[in-house]
């Protein structure tokens, strides 16, 4: 499956790149070795496992964080601590419990901070920039 001189990857490392949920991929997938010219073909032409992984789930805690636009430790605090589906996460969004919303607002705090200090810095360097 793979040449002496490509580079492979564990399928560890290939689900987390692909965003999904490595013990729901197939069996040959969990036990194979995964070349870079094969990782390029799978993200180009993914297969109907892969795109319905993709599609319905389930989906792994940084792709639920995401969709759900909390932080990972924001869904162990809810206590989310597997893998959902599209549908266990839509339900979430249609009906959020006070631990989401919590963690939604938490988030965004973190998110506007980030950026306040992001320009924060940019405003000094500019200023460094300018007496220079």
């Amino acid at each position: 499956m793979t040449s002496a001189n490509s580079q492979s990857m564990k399928p560890a490392t290939v689900a987390k790149k692909l965003g999904i949920y490595l013990p729901a991929t197939p069996q040959e997938f969990q036990d194979s070795t995964i070349t870079r010219e094969e990782f390029a073909e799978l993200q180009a032409n993914p297969p109907e496992w892969l795109a319905e992984l993709r599609r319905n789930g389930p989906h792994p805690r940084p792709v639920v964080a995401q969709k759900l636009n909390v932080s990972i430790s924001g869904l162990a605090r809810g206590g989310v601590d597997e893998a959902l589906t599209t549908a266990e996460i839509t339900a979430l969004l249609q009906a959020p419990p006070a631990w989401l919303v919590t963690e939604r607002a938490t988030h965004a705090a973190v998110r506007a901070e980030a950026q306040r200090v992001k320009e924060e810095a940019a405003k000094k360097d500019a200023k460094k920039a300018r007496q220079a």
